[in-house]
């Protein structure tokens, strides 16, 4: 299984400490895989945007904020 595929993308040790550190609260065994698929479609929405722009580079300007 690769990236593409459904492979974790974070650090799930550094995840759960955020969550814990940040809240308190435990973190559940199927947040890491949900949080790298919205991982991939910002990842997916930030290579296009880098296309659009005629580049092979992404940027972080490239990556969608989310922010209004």
């Amino acid at each position: 299984m690769n990236a593409a595929e459904g492979e974790v993308l974070i650090v799930v040790s550094k995840l759960k400490n955020y969550i814990r550190e940040k809240s308190g609260m435990n973190t559940a065994s199927n947040v890491a895989p949900a949080l790298s698929d919205a991982i991939r479609r910002l990842c997916d929405r930030a290579i296009e945007n880098a296309k659009n722009d005629g580049r092979k580079t992404v940027m972080d300007r490239d990556i969608p904020s989310g922010r209004s």
